[in-house]
């Protein structure tokens, strides 16, 4: 009997894949990766063909120790890891792991893939095994090795020139680079002022509106009307014109058809579960992640839908039939169209062609599923099924009319209306609107039915202002498409982009819009000044394009990376001797009246703040950060000069304590005598006297109520704390024994317990990069780091080039 091991990525999907194949196979998880680049200069060797320096993933070890004994006692090894240029980079680190350990020994090594997780393709794709695509795999390397030669050589830049802890990520930077844009967009943006004019006419009752279409036998455009003066002319004249009713010169009825959408991308799954479901990329890609590895049902593991990181719109033939029978059964022949609907691939990358996310059965409506699956797994399933029966269902059907009304010979109004005849694949799916879609066409208006040369009764005329509005923020869901339509990063790399940007505080939440912080717009500043080649949605586009190109074997890889680091090592070494004032956005907003120093804001090392007076001056400049929600590009003058106010004198209070304002390094604060009371609500910008005292008061009673003994002329004192009661002398703080009633101590045994206290430890600052620079040391116990370079007959060694400066702390995209 022969035993066979059989590697996946996730150990859910381990132990259904092993239900599938008996027990001749046994099914272990790599966990995800299994190496990656070491994290220090050097992982990528520009020098020497590119060759790159792996080590095994700390956290993965122990799987890849537990394969290799799996190894030794079976006869065959079957990589089934995931459909993509990951999985097949997974599958190739895993071999040459174990090729390197010796466990290998002549034994066969198999190649499998399987896009949805059900017996019949399970047992399919260990029939119809293959080799590793060395294409997919060197487009992968190519993938990793220049994103981490941009992260290793702009973020350690951007830490110099503008903050410690900053990065660039080689398709994150274009992401942040959008969203800025359209910032800038909605600053500038000067809203220009129209009117509507609608007649509102009643026929049988029934009232309806239309809009002003021709206006002196000319057409009416949006600013054709753009002031209130105009606007109560142009309703005199029609007014005058009607004499009280309008003339139906013209009816035109048409049927209307609207064909379904296409199935599921990863990016239009995204898309709609953020705009019907209210999901982020992250949420949904998790929810995905689940259904395709499998739920159980009735004791047997089920992998609800096929892999979800695809941009293929295609079905295959047995999908189709399965959905066409479905269709029939749920909603009757009239719901199938004569053939099955095809959608056309937009993705020029052929060789990783899935098919769309489809259900593994299409039989398997959400009502059968629903008990077996939590809320998220629920509303997403239902959503993918919906779009799949739907777009295959026949087009739904709509009656159109127009209608011209005329008042007097010079004016029209035009009334449309539609009415749902049929609807077809609405019956299951509509669509969800795009976020900046305000057309209200869809809408079912219906009209009276009007006849050519009849009068109807004008009921009135309306005006209303308008003002043109700015094009609308980005959304999870409006980013995702916008990414798509510049052909910037793939389906895999959605999510991480957008968790990459919220995690870097480079941009802010309104809601579900994106909002630059001034971080945000600070990095996206200096990269579009100095780096603007690399931020250009053209150019990474462009080298999304050549990475599919390695990946179907048209290209090789080493020369790409060559071409890239040429002229990126240049760039990164022109900008080295850059100075912090010339790429931290300092603007001067005024000077001083009372001193004649120049106010200016600007970015430091802890983020922006405003300086008063310059560092050439005889004293030290004042400074002062800014308030929270305060925009550095926005700030003025005014706004700048109050955030010098601090501190603040109060005056005394009535027991004759000085009392002060300021912002410490915890927040707002009331000084009194030596004593500090935080400041929670108010702000300590406009914070008066009375107001004062009682935030004293509150906190003189909270420490009464802490306090448990106090001893005269002395700061010894005993209280209670977040764990427990204690002994303190405002330096050191000491543990009561468990056998002391706190309130027994004696003044002696406290300044005991005090002495043998040990001493507080001081706090270091905690610098925004300290733990980027931490994570980038190599773990002890690791495995000596290898450096590889992807098999390929075609590969050529690139020539030596000269290397930019570099640090050896690690950042990832």
């Amino acid at each position: 009997m022969s035993h066979n091991l059989v590697i996946v990525e996730s150990p859910a999907k381990a132990k259904t894949i092993e239900k599938y194949l008996g027990k001749d196979f046994e099914v272990l998880a790599s966990y995800g990766h299994v190496r990656d680049l070491v994290p220090k200069e050097g992982a990528v060797d520009t020098e020497n063909g590119f060759a790159m320096r792996y080590d095994v993933i700390d956290r993965n070890a122990k799987h890849v120790n537990k394969i290799a004994q799996a190894l030794a006692k079976s006869d065959a090894l079957y990589l089934a890891t995931d459909p993509d240029r990951e999985g097949e980079a997974i599958a190739w680190h895993l071999l040459e792991l174990l090729r390197e350990k010796g466990k290998l020994k002549d034994k066969p090594v198999k190649r499998v893939v399987f896009h949805e997780i059900t017996k019949k393709a399970v047992s399919d794709a260990v029939a119809n095994p293959r080799e590793i695509s060395d294409s997919l795999v060197n487009a992968q390397q190519a993938r990793r090795a220049l994103d981490y030669l941009v992260g290793f050589n702009l973020s350690p830049l951007l830490w110099r020139k503008v903050q410690r802890g900053l990065s660039a990520g080689r398709v994150q930077s274009p992401a942040l680079r959008l969203i800025c844009e359209r910032d800038a967009e909605i600053d500038a943006f000067d809203p220009k002022e129209y009117w509507k004019i609608e007649a509102r006419a009643a026929k049988d009752g029934q009232e309806f509106g239309a809009r002003l279409y021709q206006y002196n036998g000319d057409k009416v455009e949006q600013f054709t009307v753009n002031n209130e003066g105009s606007a109560t002319q142009v309703e005199k004249d029609l007014r005058a014109a009607a004499n009280g009713e309008l003339d139906v010169r013209k009816v035109d009825k048409k049927q209307r058809k609207r064909n379904p959408a296409p199935p599921f991308t990863t990016s239009t799954l995204q898309q709609e579960a953020s705009r019907k479901l209210g999901f982020t990329a992250v949420r949904t890609m998790r929810t995905a992640q689940q259904l395709y590895e499998g739920i159980e049902l009735g004791g047997e593991t089920v992998g609800l839908i096929t892999y979800m990181r695809t941009d293929s719109v295609t079905l295959s033939n047995d999908a189709l039939a399965e959905i066409r029978s479905a269709i029939k059964d749920r909603y009757g022949d009239k719901a199938l169209p004569e053939s099955p609907r095809a959608f056309k691939t937009k993705s020029k990358n052929a060789q990783e062609a899935h098919e769309a996310i489809r259900p593994s059965a299409g039989a398997r409506g959400p009502e059968d599923v629903k008990s077996h699956l939590n809320s998220d797994q629920n509303r997403l399933y239902e959503l993918i099924w919906q779009r799949t029966m739907a777009c295959q269902m026949i087009h739904a059907t709509f009656d159109t009319v127009a209608a011209d009304l005329y008042a007097g010979d010079k004016h029209i109004f035009r009334a449309s209306g539609q009415t749902l005849r049929d609807p077809g694949f609405l019956a299951v799916y509509q669509e969800g609107r795009d976020d900046s879609n305000t057309d209200d066409s869809d809408d079912d208006k219906r009209l009276p039915p009007l006849t050519e040369g009849e009068k109807l009764k004008l009921e009135d005329i309306l005006t209303t202002q308008h003002f043109t509005e700015p094009p609308p923020r980005f959304t999870e869901a409006s980013l995702v498409k916008t990414l798509e339509e510049y052909d910037i990063g793939r389906p895999s790399t959605y999510a991480s982009i957008i968790s990459t940007l919220q995690n870097r505080e480079y941009v802010d939440m309104d809601g579900k819009a994106f909002m630059p912080t001034p971080m945000g717009k600070i990095v996206n500043k200096f990269l579009t000044e100095h780096f603007s080649r690399y931020v250009d949605y053209e150019f990474t586009a462009k080298l999304e394009d050549q990475l599919d190109a390695v990946s179907r074997g048209e290209r090789e890889w080493q020369p790409l990376l060559e071409e890239f680091w040429t002229r990126f090592s240049k760039q990164v070494e022109s900008k080295q001797d850059l100075t912090r004032e010339e790429v931290a956005q300092a603007r001067e907003l005024g000077t001083d009246p009372e001193t004649g120093k120049p106010v200016i804001v600007r970015i430091g090392k802890y983020g922006p703040f405003v300086q008063l007076g310059s560092k050439d001056d005889e004293e030290k400049p004042k400074f002062a950060g800014l308030r929270p929600g305060q925009d550095m590009d926005k700030i003025t003058f005014d706004e700048a000069m109050v955030l010098f106010t601090l501190p603040r004198d109060l005056g005394k209070t009535p027991d004759g304590e000085e009392m002060q304002v300021n912002i410490g390094r915890f927040g707002p604060y009331v000084r009194f005598g030596k004593k500090f009371a935080s400041i929670k609500e108010d702000d300590p910008y406009t914070i008066g006297y009375e107001r004062a005292l009682e935030v004293i008061a509150e906190k003189k009673e909270a420490d009464a109520k802490k306090m448990i003994k106090v001893f005269d002329n002395s700061d010894i004192r005993v209280q209670h704390g977040p764990y427990g009661p204690y002994v303190t002398n405002g330096k050191k703080n000491a543990k009561i024994p468990k056998d002391r009633e706190p309130e027994s101590l004696t003044f002696a045994e406290c300044e005991e317990l005090i002495a043998n206290a040990p001493e507080r430890k001081k706090r270091g600052k905690k610098g925004a990069g300290k733990k980027a620079a931490s994570t980038a040391k190599p773990a002890a116990g690791k495995a000596k780091a290898k450096t590889t370079k992807a098999k390929s007959s075609k590969s050529k060694s690139a020539k030596a080039k000269p290397k930019a400066k570099k640090t050896t702390s690690s950042t990832k995209k």
